[in-house]
């Protein structure tokens, strides 16, 4: 249930990023967006575990998770759902287990059969119409399709994330391990966006953004981070990456109901099939 309630989370959470951008510049909303959850976060794990400490030779991976996790994956999803729309995000995202597929292929720690062949190439054809519309180079805005490169970016990004953070909270509390992750990276990402935060207009911000910041911050940064990193302790980071087949449904909702989102024909066809190759890309016969 825990993992049911990340997945309409982060769906609905990208409506509110949308939304909150228009406000904030990405940089802005992201470095705040950490800052809180970090100390957020930092609290919570002290009072509920009263130790915040992690095995020194995992102090390395903390702070490449961090980066990774933090840093790089939060700059190329805010940047890139700024220039497209939030549906097209969620449904990118959602592929995000065919990634990790393929790097566990790599990492021999999974093995691919024929039907999931099939399906990786299916998911990337409908990643490919999901993003250009089926009509490349012609009717596709550049601003869009700059930010749907950069949201599959992400996706990549946190496939990354997923796999290598196994070798973190296998051996460390998840709640204290996430904090640190997320607390180590988030002084770089606010360096990054400090000429941003000099120049922001904080009276031009309204009371809607500030909660859509602290929705994000609280549920879908915060706690989901938690809950996913549990996942992947409990459940492994493939059966984990799963329940992102849901994000797109509730997306999908969501910004038809808030922002009035709609997709062309073409798209809905790539976002259908990219879901069924995400299905079949992870399709694991009985023996």
């Amino acid at each position: 249930m825990a993992m049911l309630g990340v997945v309409v989370i982060w769906g609905a959470n990208h409506t509110v990023v949308k939304s909150t951008l228009s406000e904030m510049p990405p940089l802005v909303f992201s470095s705040l967006r950490h800052a809180g959850a970090a100390v957020i976060l930092l609290v919570v794990a002290w009072i509920v575990e009263r130790d915040l400490s992690i095995a020194r030779r995992d102090w390395g991976w903390i702070l490449l998770l961090g980066v990774i996790g933090t840093v790089i994956y939060q700059m190329l999803y805010v940047t890139g759902i700024g220039l497209c729309t939030a549906s097209n995000a969620s449904l990118i995202l959602s592929t995000s287990p065919i990634f990790v597929a393929l790097m566990g292929t790599v990492t021999r720690t999974e093995t691919i059969h024929g039907w999931n062949w099939a399906g990786i190439l299916l998911s990337f054809v409908g990643i490919f119409l999901v993003i250009t519309g089926g009509r490349p180079g012609i009717a596709m805005v550049p601003q869009s399709l700059l930010g749907n490169l950069l949201v599959l970016g992400s996706t990549i990004t946190w496939a990354l994330y997923t796999v290598l953070s196994k070798r973190v909270t296998r051996r460390n509390s998840v709640l204290s391990a996430t904090a640190w992750m997320m607390a180590s990276a988030t002084p770089l990402l606010v360096i990054i966006a400090l000429p941003d935060l000099l120049a922001q207009d904080w009276q031009a911000v309204s009371l809607q953004s500030w909660l859509g910041l602290l929705y994000s911050a609280t549920l879908s940064v915060a706690a989901g981070y938690v809950i996913w990193n549990m996942g992947v302790q409990r459940l492994g980071s493939t059966r984990t990456s799963l329940y992102s087949y849901l994000g797109p449904v509730v997306a999908v909702i969501v910004a038809r109901v808030f922002l009035g989102e709609t997709m062309e024909p073409l798209q809905v066809i790539g976002a259908i099939g990219g879901l069924l190759g995400v299905a079949l890309g992870r399709y694991r016969p009985r023996r």
